[in-house]
């Protein structure tokens, strides 16, 4: 469609487009001052992500949009709606007109509930952590009212959902903290009666004590069977040790050694060698004589050694058999100390978590922040009657226009010399306007002035 066509449709149905455009903006103005008036007020609130202080869930993921939609979700949701409900006078707007129209009713609860959320409307702030709850209402004090009970209803859900499970949980928590002291109770109990029956204060006392008893008895025992396997006489190692015998026999080689050189010189019957050869024999009797003394004394001792050694071979059987004992009770002296270190920490654990559930279960404050009651607004919402009669007359244009091509494609009609050459397909060669004519067609500037080249096709 051209412009030449598009203004003579127009032209045509100009009553049509008219009426239409009146027609609009006689409906706006009838809304504009038929309207009841709204008033909007608005209760911001923010959510705070600072990190929870009672060590609960951390607050980091909070800034998520999906956690804001969440919110926006419970503010929106029945549970607020009802204590809305419950924290709005019943004796004052808009509780009085609803709770009248309520009792007509099958449910008046559910319908209030309902009824205050119709014109709820809650959104976040652009970039922000913001949430805005407003209410539209019939006068400025009943929707800041609601708006603040809406907004107030929100944080006390918001507080509720938080320590409702904590409470529950510090509930459950008492009563493990109270099975874990049970459990560590009876096995100190168990640890105490067994340490009582064996005698046994420390696993590592006792233990070390009686291995260091073995230890000794056993090198008592090599020493006794170093002292026999030295053996007696002469060649015992006591003989051999004696410092006199050595000394003696040192003795006893260095007159050897003078009687040889002087034998050399002098015959046996010299009076000095007699005297050499009568000393000699006397030191050589008196070391015969001690290593006597001293291979009877080392006799008797390897007898000795040798009960002794009985005696701790004895000794060592019962303390290896004692030492085994030992390492049995300790054992399971260890097994139950564990498990009272078991119960000792899993105590400690459930009371740890008792003690943060019992604390956020008495928690009073929330991340969700009051920013300010809401106000009364100093004007009604919507648009204002310049707003809506320029608003008519755009959307009226629009419907006109639309409402005559409509018209048109309805009922067709030749409006134009354009028309008729689109419709033949021919040359016009004249226009001959009618008498009396109600629409004089538009004449075309530069229409072709040539006879058809198909002689089968004429003009109606």
């Amino acid at each position: 469609m051209s412009l030449h066509q598009f203004f003579s449709i127009m032209r045509a149905r100009r009553r049509l487009a008219g009426l239409i455009l009146l027609g609009t903006v006689l409906l706006a103005l009838a809304w504009v001052f038929l309207r009841p008036a709204t008033y909007v007020a608005r209760a911001p609130v923010l959510v705070d992500v600072r990190t929870d202080p009672t060590g609960g869930t951390p607050l980091q993921g909070m800034v998520s949009p999906g956690y804001i939609s969440t919110q926006i979700d419970i503010i929106k949701s029945d549970r607020v709606a009802q204590k809305v409900v419950e924290l709005l006078p019943p004796d004052q707007q808009p509780m009085l007109r609803l709770r009248e129209a309520a009792q007509k009713g099958a449910a008046p609860q559910q319908w209030l509930v309902h009824a205050i959320q119709r014109d709820l409307e809650v959104k976040p702030a652009r970039e922000s952590n913001i949430i805005n709850i407003s209410w539209s209402g019939r006068t400025p004090t009943e929707a800041a009212r609601v708006a603040n009970a809406f907004a107030q209803a929100y944080l006390d859900t918001n507080l509720n959902l938080k320590t409702a499970p904590a409470k529950r949980y510090a509930d459950w928590f008492d009563q493990q903290v109270t099975a874990a002291r049970e459990r560590l109770e009876k096995a100190q109990d168990k640890l105490s009666a067994f340490q009582e029956k064996a005698g046994i204060i420390s696993s590592n006392e006792q233990g070390d004590y009686e291995t260091a008893r073995l230890s000794e008895l056993s090198q008592q025992l090599m020493v006794a069977q170093g002292r026999r396997r030295a053996g007696a006489g002469e060649t015992s190692s006591e003989v051999l040790q004696s410092p006199l015998v050595n000394n003696m026999r040192a003795d006893v080689a260095k007159l050897e050694s003078k009687v040889q050189e002087a034998s050399a010189t002098m015959g046996p019957n010299h009076p000095k060698m007699v005297q050499m050869e009568a000393e000699l024999r006397s030191m050589r009797s008196r070391l015969a004589a001690e290593s006597a003394r001293l291979g009877t004394a080392a006799a008797v001792s390897t007898q000795a050694s040798a009960s002794r050694i009985r005696e701790l071979q004895d000794a060592i059987a019962a303390q290896k058999a004692r030492v085994l004992a030992t390492n049995k009770q300790r054992g399971e002296l260890s097994v139950l100390q564990r498990e009272v270190d078991t119960a000792q920490k899993a105590f400690e654990t459930v009371s740890a978590s008792a003690a943060q559930s019992r604390l956020q279960s008495q928690m009073t404050q929330s991340n969700v922040v009051f920013l300010g009651s809401a106000v009364e607004p100093l004007g009604p919402s919507g648009p204002t009657p310049l707003q809506a009669l320029l608003a008519a007359l755009g959307a009226g244009t629009l419907l006109a226009v639309a409402g005559a091509l409509l018209a048109e494609l309805s009922n067709r009609r030749v409006r134009s010399v354009e028309d008729l050459t689109m419709v033949t397909q021919l040359p016009v060669l004249g226009i001959l306007p009618a008498p009396k004519a109600r629409v004089t067609p538009l004449r075309l500037t530069n229409a072709p002035r040539r006879l058809a080249l198909t002689p089968q096709r004429s003009l109606a």
